[in-house]
């Protein structure tokens, strides 16, 4: 039986609706606003399995692209693998909801929220969040939601929740929000300087339309929702509980104060392999070894929160505003545009910038529309970042770290028209122990400026972590940590990243393992982020501030100028004839835009201004007196035809070729020949008189003719032509 929700928001009516599509999932809904619609289905697998110590949870987001009218480009014409945008949507669903599910439910469940359709005005995302959350939230899953999602712009000074595209495109902050009735749990978001005092407003202005999207949720459940399944009570329990961990817990406690990550890693295993062999009979039971790798992981937890909230003494040494040591280097590869090595403790990122043409910028074909982008950011986590083995390529990890890192650099890129090329930064982890992406957003800083980038401002990021006692309610203690470590990390309640430059805040990202924090504590972590980044960026300004005074010698030169919008068909020629002749004869590439803007790429200087010359010889009109470097093409027996600029010529006329007489043209000249020579008329038909410029006095004057004097016969000579001659212009 179908049921139906709504809600009025900003004049248009938000639905939820289950009962009518995809009614053999576990939960389905169907949610639509103005133009655009989603539905999101969730489903688990029929057996349980006791013992998982993670939640089995899968998100596959995607777009169909016939949700905008629109036909997928390529061979194939349909819809293939996650693009990076279903990808990074995906992550936003997955985060908030992910630390709401039980792992003691023991089945694998797999949520597929899919775009159906499209206004192009309403952004498809925040509506997959909500419809993911409703799915779920109304069957039988066990799900301590619901959540909602906002996104949150700042246009002209106003703060806008779930603006438009057009909207967010004019925005100088954009924030996706998700957050439960009782707190934020989850942001993600790039701005152009903003202040920490705006992004707390942005969080208290979404959580308000954050409940009201909840309370909605829990109406559609009241009306539809499934009697959820019980959880799996443990079957059994480890044995010798109490005397395996008064045995290890202060070994444990020593060896997690270590210095070194290398040194605690190896000193912990060494106390798990001790007890191992000590219990080795008991752990033959795979039960009971899951159970004792479980306890030490606690024993590991209560430790390290112990000690941080009863005596500020974090695994490492450090105080909880302690940043690690930080080392920078910038131009380490020779051969490439720009590089930078930034380490911070023991994470560190190679990063390297390339500089590219028009011709290299990123082509997006989605249901937004066709766009192109001039800055890209990749990041690569190799396995032996860590020490370990592992498969090589580009995860969800990657990706979402690489999109943090991208958006937290973006606002400081310079324009097209102040520096006209493609930027491509690559950061290369080669050493992780917690936030390798602000360390990428930190080297990837550096490697633009070494590269001549003439970024507005550098930017440096900062891992801040939070530990809390109980539930982070009024009262209750709580420490946050700067620079956090892959421990403080792991065991901790929250990873909240902000990137950003002096001024104000670029990048941001949160993710919080609880049900939420308090205003105080956001207040705290903001500003405690502000101190460390400026710190790091004064450590970063010590080796590079300003951008280097030239680019490399290995980077494409690029010359731009202006046309005359009506001139740019002349440049271009038919079927790109002339165009393609220029890009040949001077090595580069050329690119025209509408506006009459025309950018040349060369591999050097030289062959980008020879081009540069050719390209406003076309654009002008032929001037009297103007000497060209003109190529001959047809040789009649009264001249020759010469082309001074591409698809115009002129006639040179016999007499005009050499200051002696002469019997044939062919003495003189050959087709394809290269000549100077100078414009000396265009009469009234248009047509272009040219004279060699050896048949030239050195006055300036033309030598007379073979027949007599210029004046005498000029008039019989041009009546020599052919009555249909028409010079090409």
């Amino acid at each position: 039986m179908m049921q139906k929700v709504t809600l009025n928001i900003a004049g248009k009516e938000l639905t939820l609706e289950t009962g009518r599509i995809a009614r053999q999932a576990n939960g389905s809904v169907f949610a639509q606003y103005a133009g655009s619609a989603v539905i999101a289905t969730v489903c688990s697998s029929p057996e349980s399995v006791e013992g998982y110590d993670y939640v089995p949870l899968t998100v596959e987001y995607n777009e169909k692209y016939y949700a905008a009218g629109k036909i997928p480009g390529g061979f194939i014409k349909r819809e293939s693998r996650p693009k990076d945008k279903e990808i990074l949507v995906s992550r936003l669903i997955d985060r908030p909801m992910r630390p709401l599910f039980e792992k003691s439910f023991g089945r694998e469940i797999q949520l597929i929220p899919t775009t159906l359709s499209t206004d192009q005005i309403n952004p498809p995302d925040i509506l997959a969040i909500l419809a993911s959350s409703a799915a779920v939230h109304i069957s039988d899953i066990p799900f301590n939601g619901p959540v909602a999602g906002v996104r949150v712009c700042q246009v002209d000074g106003e703060l806008i929740v779930n603006p438009t595209y057009e909207q967010i495109e004019k925005s100088t902050m954009e924030v996706v929000i998700a957050g439960t009735k009782d707190g934020i749990t989850m942001v993600e978001g790039g701005a152009k300087e903003v202040s920490e005092e705006l992004m707390l407003e942005a969080l208290e202005k979404a959580h308000v339309v954050i409940k009201e999207f909840c309370d909605l949720q829990n109406k559609l459940r009241e009306a539809a929702g499934k009697e959820k399944q019980p959880l799996l009570e443990p079957s059994y329990t480890l044995e010798n509980t109490d005397t395996i961990r008064s045995a290890a817990y202060p070994k444990l406690q020593t060896a997690c104060f270590l210095p070194t990550k290398q040194e605690r890693h190896d000193g912990i295993r060494a106390v798990k392999k001790e007890f191992e062999e000590q219990y080795a009979a008991q752990l033959e039971d795979e039960k009971q070894k899951k159970l004792f790798f479980a306890l030490f992981e606690n024993m590991e937890y209560e430790i390290l929160r112990s000690s941080i909230l009863n005596s500020g003494k974090r695994v490492d040494g450090r105080g909880l505003e302690d940043i690690r040591g930080i080392t920078c280097e910038v131009d380490i590869l020779q051969r490439t545009h720009g590089s930078a090595l930034f380490t911070r403790g023991e994470t560190q990122a190679l990063c390297v910038t390339t500089l590219g043409t028009v011709f290299d910028e990123q082509i997006f074909d989605d249901i937004e529309g066709d766009k192109r982008e001039n800055f890209m950011l990749h990041y690569n986590f190799p396995p032996y970042s860590v020490g370990e083995v592992g498969r090589t390529g580009t995860g969800r990890r990657e990706i979402g770290h690489g999109h943090l890192a991208l958006r937290s650099l973006k606002a400081m890129i310079p324009s097209k028209e102040e520096f006209p090329y493609t930027i491509r930064v690559v950061s290369e982890i080669m050493e992780s122990n917690g936030s390798s992406s602000m360390a990428s957003v930190c080297g990837g800083s550096l490697a633009m400026l070494n590269a001549g980038v003439p970024i507005k401002k550098p930017v440096a990021g900062i891992a801040m972590g939070l530990i809390t006692e109980g539930k982070a309610g009024p009262g209750d203690r709580f420490a946050v940590l700067s620079d956090i470590l892959g421990e403080e990390d792991h065991l901790g309640d929250m990873d909240f990243k902000v990137a950003g430059t002096v001024d104000g805040i670029t990048g941001f990202q949160m993710d919080i393992k609880i049900a939420g924090v308090s205003p105080e504590i956001m207040s705290k972590a903001l500003d405690q982020a502000k101190r460390g980044r400026l710190h790091i960026l004064s450590v970063m300004n010590g080796c590079i501030e300003h951008p280097a005074e030239q680019i490399s010698e290995y980077a494409p030169k690029i010359v731009t100028l202006r046309i005359d919008i009506d001139k740019i068909g002349a440049l271009i020629g038919p079927g790109g004839k002339n165009i393609k002749a220029l890009c040949e004869q001077y090595s580069v590439k050329i690119n025209t835009e509408d506006d009459g803007t025309v950018t040349i790429f060369g591999k050097n200087t030289k062959d980008a201004e020879d081009a540069k010359i050719a390209v406003m010889g076309i654009a002008s009109d032929p001037e009297i007196n103007r000497v060209y470097n003109g190529v001959v093409k047809r040789i009649m027996d009264y001249g020759a035809f010469v082309e001074i600029l591409p698809g115009k010529e002129g006639m040179v006329h016999i007499s005009k070729l050499s200051r002696q007489r002469i019997e044939k043209v062919t003495d003189v000249l050959s087709e394809g020949q290269q000549i100077p020579v100078k414009l000396v008329e265009i009469d009234k038909m248009g047509r272009l008189n040219l004279s060699y410029i050896d048949a030239i006095d050195p006055d300036g004057a033309p030598a007379e003719d073979s027949a007599g004097s210029n004046n005498n016969n000029k008039r019989g000579r041009r009546e020599e032509r052919p009555r249909n001659f028409s010079p090409r212009r």
